[in-house]
């Protein structure tokens, strides 16, 4: 949801906190790389329950996360493999820290919160799958309510500030919401697509 509205904002902030980045040209994937390496540790931290450092690590993580695409087109060293590492790189560090809280969790005999987190888990892989999978027939399928800059930070506001059980079940409650929103959207836009075709067929058949 953010990403939509301020994601053109995004260039300036990242020139105006990051100048030194804006230098020299820096590889773009080495970034992509590096966040995803600080969001293992952040990951690490989870597992042996020191929340508020992994949630200061993941901060640093996301921050690379942030600025390797403006780099790219800064310096127009954008490309289509790093778009795709990018992307793919930030599907694994969803599903590593997340499956490091539900570790946690687990070992801490706490079973309810491993389950809400497995499920968090499990609503964030397919809120990521359905617009990947959605922009195969579609231009672009909205993000809807959480998108992934917003469901990473839920998880840095809840390890940082000690409430992440209540951010967990907002998490799970948001990605489910997502998750329906992104299924409406495509259906009417599908529906829409598929509604065109027949009405093109009908049109070539006729004499």
């Amino acid at each position: 949801m953010i990403k939509e509205k301020l994601g053109h904002r995004v260039d300036s902030v990242v020139h105006a906190m990051f100048p030194f980045l804006f230098i020299r040209p820096i590889n773009p994937d080495l970034l992509t790389l590096c966040g995803a390496l600080v969001s293992l540790v952040a990951a690490a931290l989870f597992v042996q329950g020191e929340f508020f450092s992994a949630g200061v690590v993941m901060f640093l993580g996301g921050l690379f996360d942030l600025v390797d695409g403006v780099v790219a087109r800064h310096f127009g060293i954008s490309t289509t493999f790093g778009g795709f590492l990018d992307s793919t790189l930030d599907r694994f560090v969803d599903m590593v820290i997340l499956l490091a809280i539900a570790l946690y969790y687990s070992g801490a005999g706490q079973s309810g919160m491993a389950l809400l987190t497995a499920y968090a888990l499990v609503c964030t892989v397919l809120t990521s799958y359905a617009k990947a999978r959605a922009e195969l027939h579609l231009d672009h399928l909205p993000g809807g309510m959480l998108e992934r800059g917003e469901r990473m930070g839920f998880v840095v506001v809840g390890a940082v500030s000690g409430y992440m059980e209540v951010v967990l079940a907002l998490l799970a409650l948001g990605t489910t919401y997502t998750v329906g929103q992104r299924l409406g959207v495509a259906y009417r836009e599908m529906a829409r697509l598929d509604g065109a075709a027949v009405n093109q067929a009908t049109e070539a058949t006729q004499p």
